[in-house]
């Protein structure tokens, strides 16, 4: 009996040969490392060095979370993935009023390079890659971890990390925007010049489905969203007069992994072939890493239970080796805890030690692209091919990502696809062991982590001694102009790390912005 996949497309019980007839592997495989890179954009992948173990930690102050970090390095995670909270994310320093009972909540809360000079302490910045998941001030931190690295003694060029910078899926399926699209894409579009210039060995961008598929997307609606974004990046910097190929190596993209293996697998490795091709073909993109879709995968929060939670060491596992299987740059596990608080020293060690089973006590590295060749996995790779190919037609046709936000599509078809997984799960249809079947009477007692409610009150006062001791006619002048610069044409970075120097706040930063850009308001708000 045909079963469907996750994104609604037919599973045969066998498949044989009969499913790659008129297949050409040289066209729709070609070497490992080599156009079109469904086998992986590095020759030799895990036979050489594991991925990147990236852990994504951020909680309190910055004093908290360094330590955290620095338990984590301790423990062997080779990459630091920094989670900000809420009002860091929407550009508001801690003593604002909106910013009331979320500081610290989500994320570490970071108002001004004071901050990002507390959360680095002692952590080498030429040695350690650092993730950085922020989106529409995403120029700001980074500045911040550039004025810090100076501090350090490190220049620039030898800062390695990545800004996930991707504010058009904000629009679409996670809300933390601040300016409209026009000049969101044109600040993205300046941190690509800047770094080019600054920080070249920096990731500009992690054009991410990741969140889109939190929101219920499909994997066949998360690599077409996220592949629309990407084109739609890719135009604004070449409109800006950018080469191609003088940014697009550094773009990189982020990616979920959900139980289902083999879809997975399929999905990552259509990804990567469809990416390649359209650098080449619509962008004639000429360097071969331009046409390297690279990607960091975090395993499915969506999927964790607060029932029986140690399951959710189980489900880590399994979506940690999808992605492996499907080739990705760098992972991070969930923590088995994370579907009720923040996740607990010990809990977060035990994320890390499953990717280290997986490195070095299986023998999924000893191989390149174990599935090459699978009837199922290059049908299904073939068929997802065909499917996001069509849904990104569909984009286009509405004048590309930016015309369909607008038109409200991609978060109309993630929505729908959310509502069929809940109606299924709902109706049993679809099985979620410890929820709907092999459920138990009572749960056994569990103490989270949770984050001192005095923190906005620290960060209060924080705020209050920096504005207090800082020169706050050079702040006034830094900011206005950063404000001339938003006006124009030039590229805003330089002022705003100008202003970020002088100790001006994250928020402070942003309402300048917010003056000459305005705030972005969806249609359905209305």
């Amino acid at each position: 009996m045909t079963r469907e996949s996750e994104s609604g497309l037919p599973i045969e019980p066998v498949y044989g040969p009969e499913a790659l007839a008129g297949w050409d592997p040289a066209e729709r495989l070609g070497e490992p490392g080599a156009y079109p890179f469904t086998r992986g954009v590095y020759p030799s992948m895990y036979t050489g060095r594991p991925w990147t173990m990236r852990q994504y930690a951020g909680f309190g102050t910055a004093a908290e979370s360094n330590a955290r970090y620095k338990q984590l390095i301790a423990h062997g995670t080779t990459g630091l993935s920094v989670a900000f909270d809420l009002p860091t994310q929407m550009g508001h320093d801690s003593d604002a009023p909106i910013a009331s009972g979320e500081v610290g909540k989500v994320g570490v809360a970071v108002d001004s390079v004071e901050d990002m000079r507390i959360l680095l302490d002692g952590i080498p910045l030429d040695r350690v890659s650092t993730s950085m998941t922020i989106n529409a001030p995403a120029a700001l931190l980074l500045l911040m971890y550039q004025l810090v690295g100076e501090e350090q003694g490190v220049p620039a060029d030898r800062l390695t990390g990545t800004i996930q910078n991707d504010v058009l899926k904000e629009y679409i399926a996670r809300g933390t925007y601040i300016f409209p699209p026009k000049p969101s894409l044109r600040l993205i579009a300046d941190t690509f010049r800047y770094c080019r210039a600054e920080i070249p060995r920096w990731n500009t961008i992690s054009i991410s489905g990741y969140h889109m598929a939190e929101a219920g997307a499909s994997p066949v609606q998360e690599i077409a969203f996220t592949l629309a974004d990407g084109i739609a990046y890719v135009r604004t910097a070449v409109a800006a007069g950018m080469d191609v190929d003088d940014f697009a190596p550094r773009l990189s993209f982020f990616f979920v992994a959900r139980t289902t293996i083999l879809e997975e697998v399929a999905k990552f490795r259509a990804a990567r072939r469809i990416w390649a091709r359209l650098m080449r073909e619509e962008f004639g993109a000429r360097n071969p890493r331009s046409l390297m879709l690279r990607f960091h995968t975090q395993t499915a929060g969506v999927q964790l239970t607060a029932q029986q939670p140690e399951v959710n060491l189980v489900r880590v596992a399994v979506q940690g080796l999808a992605a492996v299987l499907g080739g990705t740059q760098s992972l991070h596990t969930n923590s088995f805890d994370e579907a009720i608080a923040l996740p607990t020293d010990t809990s977060a060690r035990l994320a890390l030690r499953t990717q280290q089973v997986l490195a070095y006590e299986t023998d999924v590295t000893a191989t390149v692209d174990p599935f090459a060749g699978s009837y199922v996995v290059e049908r299904m790779t073939d068929d997802i091919e065909t499917a996001v190919l069509e849904l990104m037609e569909r984009v286009e046709h509405m004048g590309g990502a930016v015309g369909a936000i607008e038109r409200g599509f991609q978060k109309g078809e993630i929505e729908r696809s959310a509502y069929r997984v809940a109606r299924e799960t709902d109706s049993g249809e679809r099985v979620v062991v410890g929820v709907n079947r092999f459920t138990v009477d009572a749960e056994e007692p569990y103490e989270p982590l949770r984050v001192d409610p005095e923190i906005e009150a620290q960060q209060a006062a924080r705020l209050a001694a920096l504005r207090a001791g800082r020169d706050g006619a050079a702040v006034d002048a830094a900011l206005a102009e950063l404000r001339r610069a938003a006006a124009g044409t030039d590229n805003v970075l330089p002022p705003m790390k100008e202003a970020l120097r002088a100790r001006a706040t994250v928020g402070e930063v942003c309402d300048a912005l917010r003056q000459v850009w305005g705030t972005y308001v969806p249609a359905d708000a209305f």
